[in-house]
């Protein structure tokens, strides 16, 4: 897989700062050309808490903006039952812009809160 440089970059410096704990785990975000992807991590363990994506909602073509706060949504409906309601939001790398957004603002509606 390949990452464009600036984006490593920008990734790294946000992982510097910011580390998912088990009171308040980490969103990590990513993008592929189809389809868009979300885990809750717990950074101490290691351990992914729960995930979602567009192809678990049946996405068959490329991701849109409402497809993303869906996939927001259910990882929030997850987090919730799993007792997560504090999160951390690591945008990795990409511009909190667009389909990234919207993944977070359907997190949000869902309940969580970061």
């Amino acid at each position: 897989m390949a990452v464009s440089n600036s984006r490593l970059r920008i990734k790294r410096g946000i992982r510097r700062k910011l580390s998912g704990t088990a009171a308040r785990p980490r969103i990590s975000v990513f993008k592929s050309n189809a389809k868009i992807y979300a885990q809750i991590i717990d950074d101490e363990k290691g351990h992914t808490l729960v995930s979602a994506s567009s192809a678990e909602l049946g996405a068959t073509k490329n991701t849109n903006i409402e497809l993303s706060k869906e996939v927001g949504k259910k990882l929030a409906e997850k987090a919730t039952a799993e007792g997560i309601s504090e999160v951390v939001f690591d945008r990795n790398g990409y511009i909190y812009h667009g389909k990234v957004k919207a993944l977070a603002e359907g997190a949000r509606e869902g309940g969580l809160k970061f």
